[in-house]
């Protein structure tokens, strides 16, 4: 009887690499995700920055926006001063 010895070692270590490989590059693929949605979301906190500050402008007050777009007070606050940082952005550091 002849008994064969074979070395799967390099093929585990190989299929082992390609498996570290893959999941590297579906981690990279989340994050690069996320990057991209995180953008999305603070252009569109922005926006409803300049829509919420636009809104106390219309209402007159900051209290009364808050009704009238049923929002708390303190999320009108946050907003308006987003939109104000935005908006000094805009304009430059100069200005």
């Amino acid at each position: 009887m002849i008994l064969v010895v074979t070395v799967q070692n390099s093929d585990k270590t190989l299929s082992r690499k390609q498996r570290l490989q893959e999941k590297q590059r579906r981690q990279l693929a989340v994050v690069d995700t996320v990057d991209k949605a995180e953008v999305k979301l603070r252009k569109a906190e922005a926006e409803l920055a300049v829509a919420v500050a636009e809104a106390v402008q219309v209402f007159g007050d900051e209290r009364t926006a808050s009704e009238g777009l049923d929002m708390p007070v303190e999320a009108v606050r946050r907003f308006v001063g987003i939109a104000a940082h935005e908006s000094a952005e805009a304009d430059g550091p100069d200005a």
